[in-house]
């Protein structure tokens, strides 16, 4: 049943996933579908049924109930020890919802509440409540500071939500916000302009290679050998069970030979985009993870040539602006991509035009656009969401992989 669904990161205050907020197509606002829809049938007719642990990965799982499903229909299956239940309405007023929230503590779950006027302390549901919410779109950060205090002072968490930038991030970590969601991370920090260093040079070299539709194995083997931390990496990178669970391999022209031109350019490039952003947050390198098997799905879903594998490259290099805080036309000019996928980078291609703007409408549950997209596409709604769901769980396999080798970047 969880077959059409978007989820959005939660951040904590070194910018590590906390949780993933997942959004249901079928649920009225997002929340948890009513199980006896007839919708929510003719999903698990047609897919095989995902788990929560599908998407969300290892972390935990925000799911918002109406009212109505929290009283009388709150699924027994859900685990509480990673799913946090939060409250779609104001509570105010709705009569039998205190003793279903106390219902639910007492099975363990935590509960959220969204309160943007940050409220709850006047409601009678105030003394169940771990987590508030607070939409910071607006700006109201003086009027929130005063309110702040008195939530910390109760042991109450806090997320700061529609935070859409990196000064808005710094602002409400500034506040005492525990947890940020919003896609702050995904935009260039403002003044920064970093270069491309001369020890990074090796990786904007496999970048390249990886988008040439010759595979020059004298060339990259050089170019890795001139690194012994990128052979060995390479290395244990394709050989992890997540990655590869058919070969040993020990070498990139043994790679070559099992797992062909196509799956090696792949990891090439994988491996070069996170060493080059292993100081920014995993979940960056996780969205262009995702959007690269996304884009190389649609892309053979569109009968699309997939040698170079210029979809996957679009995809994976979609938000190099973000991870290296430049526009694209300057990093572009750095790197030595053929033309078809800087062209594609800059926006000059109507076809991958459409699956950015369908990644997005999935990362954001812009579902609208997702119909849209669909029919400009020609490919069905439910293709499009079992595609986005096999690059999910493609992303959270070669995220567990790539983590392993990286240290995560720590905040001062």
């Amino acid at each position: 049943m969880f077959a059409f669904i978007a989820r959005q990161p939660i951040l904590d205050r070194e910018k590590e996933v906390f949780a993933y907020e997942l959004l249901f197509r079928d649920g009225k606002g997002g929340t948890y579908p009513d199980p006896e829809q007839e919708k929510t049938r003719a999903i698990n007719q047609r897919f095989h049924p995902l788990g929560l642990d599908d998407i969300s990965g290892d972390k935990t799982a925000f799911i918002n109930f109406s009212t109505e499903t929290l009283i009388s229909r709150f699924p027994t299956t859900l685990n509480p020890d990673t799913v946090v239940v939060e409250l779609a309405e104001n509570p105010a007023g709705q009569i039998g919802l205190l003793q279903a929230c106390e219902h639910i503590k007492q099975l363990g779950f935590r509960l959220a509440i969204d309160d943007p006027m940050m409220l709850s302390g006047q409601h009678e549901i105030f003394p169940l409540i771990d987590i508030i919410k607070v939409d910071v779109s607006k700006g109201r950060f003086e009027q929130i500071e005063k309110q702040i205090p008195r939530f910390l002072d109760s042991n109450i968490q806090l997320v700061a939500e529609q935070v859409d930038t990196p000064e808005d991030f710094n602002i409400c970590r500034g506040l005492g916000f525990d947890f940020f969601q919003g896609y702050f991370f995904a935009q260039p920090e403002a003044g920064i302009h970093r270069h491309l260093p001369a020890s990074k040079m090796n990786l904007v070299d496999l970048m390249g290679e990886s988008s040439y539709s010759n595979f020059d194995l004298p060339r990259i083997n050089q170019i890795i050998e001139r690194d012994a931390a990128l052979s060995y990496l390479l290395l244990k990178f394709i050989n992890n069970p997540l990655v590869n669970k058919r070969y040993k391999i020990t070498s990139l022209k043994h790679a070559l030979t099992y797992m062909g031109e196509v799956e090696i350019k792949k990891f090439i490039a994988v491996l070069s985009l996170a060493n080059l952003g292993d100081d920014k947050p995993l979940e960056l390198i996780h969205m262009s993870l995702v959007r690269a098997k996304f884009f190389d799905l649609l892309s053979q879903e569109r009968r699309l040539n997939t040698d170079p594998p210029i979809g996957f490259l679009v995809g994976l290099f979609s938000l190099l602006d973000a991870l290296l805080d430049q526009d694209m036309p300057n990093i572009l000019k750095q790197l030595p991509l053929v033309d078809s996928v800087n062209d594609a980078l800059l926006g000059k291609s109507a076809e991958f035009n459409h699956y950015l703007t369908l990644a997005r409408a999935f990362e954001g549950a812009l579902w609208l656009n997702v119909i849209k997209q669909s029919r400009e596409l020609a490919i069905d709604q439910k293709q499009l969401h079992s595609l986005y769901n096999q690059a999910i769980m493609w992303g959270n396999g070669v995220r567990n992989v790539i983590s392993t080798y990286f240290p995560k970047p720590v905040l001062g």
